[in-house]
């Protein structure tokens, strides 16, 4: 499209504001980027929003592909070399015909080709180019045939040294790749006494992938060090490394690597960090429109804390990176000390932890401040060190973001209060407490409502905080309440969760939490106040979630009572 179409398309409306495409232009113009990927990289508008306008604007139907499962003899009817260069893929069949997804509609030559090869008259759908490429890889076929032919290669006894560690690279390769267009967040290979046992981390739930015989489990684990930059002859203490590899479509992957001696050997965890999958706008993440206003206010002020509280692995990281992302322009200096730096952000200073040069979190924090920044992110405050010297920086002007292990957002409070620091120093300094859980979403394409069950119904009824959650009104009409589940399909592997929400309960710290902090209050003290001034807290924001079909109340119970 056209600078002009595109202004007209998305600035005209009011989808974009006038000076982000102006800037959008400016910064394609000298990055070599399209507008429109700056535009959505910045998170000024969203992907699929920009597919459905151009689709509309086309007179033509449009698709997500993410949405969609593609099955393996369509996604070869066209020629994978074909597919990435035209931007284009057979994705499913109706009544009428194929379904194509193009982001190039009028390539008449390309989808006459297809139609031809197909021997029947298509179905054209747009899809945008970020989305082709994302199905292209993600529905990638062959990957776990190609690890167990792979596997079955390796158990044959005539193979010589060299063809056997040529097979062991590619083992780890393919699983990597494998990991990677599966949405993983974690690749366990784990010994056991008679075998080894891959396991993936999706949606927060463990699945057992693989099993691999013994006498190669030590091969794949020697391959991981050596890429890892661990040492191979150390099998008796705990070992941290970090490897990359590069994705085909491009991206270079970060994968953190850890390994830990148990009865039955070394237990090797790979996270895998891609840049992708935390591209997350604030907007995004799954904060109510209340909560959402609430924390935009918060970033908007020039000094302060910002606290994001949950246990490992609730995506406190992914919000705060979010509200870096709002927070990361030329007029700022934001510095940040992580352990580990999970993602490099352009822009930004890093630190990382060296418990071995002992640079730790205060001493990090120390240096950063001499840095003069604008904007600090702290990891994690894990002692009283380093809760004093961030309250001390946003006391002195600058605006603070950093994670801390609490329960919920009144118990954050007293937990700093625990850590030594003074309550009229907490009081002043913290502006907002975001505390948060993830919950698996309910798959869109299997979704389907039902009643309320009786076991629910005395789940709810029985369980006060629960029934707290959902009020006396939403108890009186609960038999005619209908809550939703995924009934399994090919999209979500039958599981019928697809991806992951968080669920939040935000406190902001006005005038009268403050007097509380002061006072040092109890956390069920600055719970009743906070919810009487309009806090809604993880179990009713979920339970929320849960009525409007995002999740299920399961989910929401694990989540938030284990």
């Amino acid at each position: 499209m056209t600078h002009e179409q595109l202004h007209e398309l998305l600035v005209t409306p009011g989808h974009v504001r006038e000076e982000d495409f102006q800037a959008a232009l400016a910064e394609a113009g000298s990055s070599k980027k399209a507008p429109l990927e700056v535009l959505v990289d910045k998170g000024l508008v969203k992907d699929e929003q920009v597919g459905q306008l151009i689709a509309g604007s086309l007179g033509m139907p449009f698709v997500n592909l993410r949405e969609e499962k593609i099955e393996e003899v369509l996604l070869n009817v066209v020629p994978e070399l074909v597919a990435r260069s035209k931007e284009i893929i057979v994705f499913g069949r109706a009544q009428g015909g194929p379904k194509i997804a193009t982001a190039h509609p009028e390539d008449i030559e390309t989808i006459h080709f297809i139609e031809k090869r197909l021997g029947e008259k298509a179905l054209v759908y747009y899809a945008t180019s970020l989305d082709l490429h994302n199905a292209l890889s993600r529905y990638k076929t062959g990957l776990k045939d190609a690890f167990q032919g792979t596997l079955t290669k390796l158990e044959g006894e005539t193979l010589s040294r060299e063809e056997q560690d040529e097979g062991i690279v590619a083992l780890v390769d393919t699983l990597l790749r494998y990991g990677y267009e599966s949405k993983v967040s974690d690749i366990h290979v784990e010994p056991h006494k008679e075998q080894g046992v891959i396991r993936f981390r999706i949606d927060g739930i463990m699945h057992d992938v693989l099993t691999i015989p013994a006498r190669l489990l030590e091969s794949i684990i020697t391959r991981i060090k050596v890429l890892a930059k661990m040492r191979t002859d150390e099998h008796r203490a705990a070992q941290d490394g970090k490897l990359t590899f590069q994705a085909e479509d491009d991206e270079t992957v970060d994968v953190r690597v850890s390994s830990v001696p148990i009865t039955n050997g070394e237990n090797i965890v790979m996270r895998i960090l891609s840049a992708k999958s935390r591209q997350y706008n604030i907007a995004d993440i799954g904060l109510s429109e209340e909560d959402l206003v609430k924390v935009e206010r918060s970033i908007d002020d020039p000094h302060g804390m910002i606290l994001v509280t949950g246990p490992t692995g609730s995506g406190k990281t992914t919000t705060v990176y979010a509200m870096l992302k709002i927070l990361n322009t030329r007029d700022v200096h934001i510095a940040t000390i992580e352990d580990p730096v999970e993602y490099d952000i352009e822009g930004i200073s890093q630190i990382q932890v060296n418990q071995r040069t002992d640079l730790t979190f205060a001493k990090g924090l120390r240096a950063i401040v001499r840095q003069d920044p604008d904007i600090i992110m702290v990891g994690e405050i894990r002692d009283e060190e380093t809760a004093g010297i961030a309250v001390n920086s946003a006391m002195t002007g600058h605006l603070v973001l950093s994670t801390l292990h609490a329960n919920d957002a009144a118990t954050t409070l007293p937990r700093l209060l625990d850590m030594g620091i003074e309550p009229f120093l907490v009081s002043s300094t913290v502006n907002i407490i975001i505390a948060q859980r993830l919950v698996r979403k309910i798959c869109d394409k299997c979704r389907v409502s039902y009643p309320a069950s009786e076991a629910e119904d005395h789940m709810i009824r029985s369980t006060p905080h629960i029934a707290e959650a959902f009020g006396a009104t939403r108890l009186k009409a609960l038999p005619k309440t209908r809550f939703y589940k995924g009934s399994g399909c090919n999209v979500c592997s039958q599981t019928g969760y697809l991806g992951r929400v968080g669920i939040f309960e935000v406190l902001m710290m006005d005038d009268e939490i403050k007097a509380l902090v002061t006072k040092r209050a109890t956390s069920p003290e600055i719970i009743k106040l906070a919810r009487e001034r309009g806090m809604a807290t993880m179990m009713e924001d979920g339970i929320r979630k849960a009525i409007a079909g995002i999740t299920t109340l399961d989910e929401v119970v694990r989540a938030t009572m284990e």
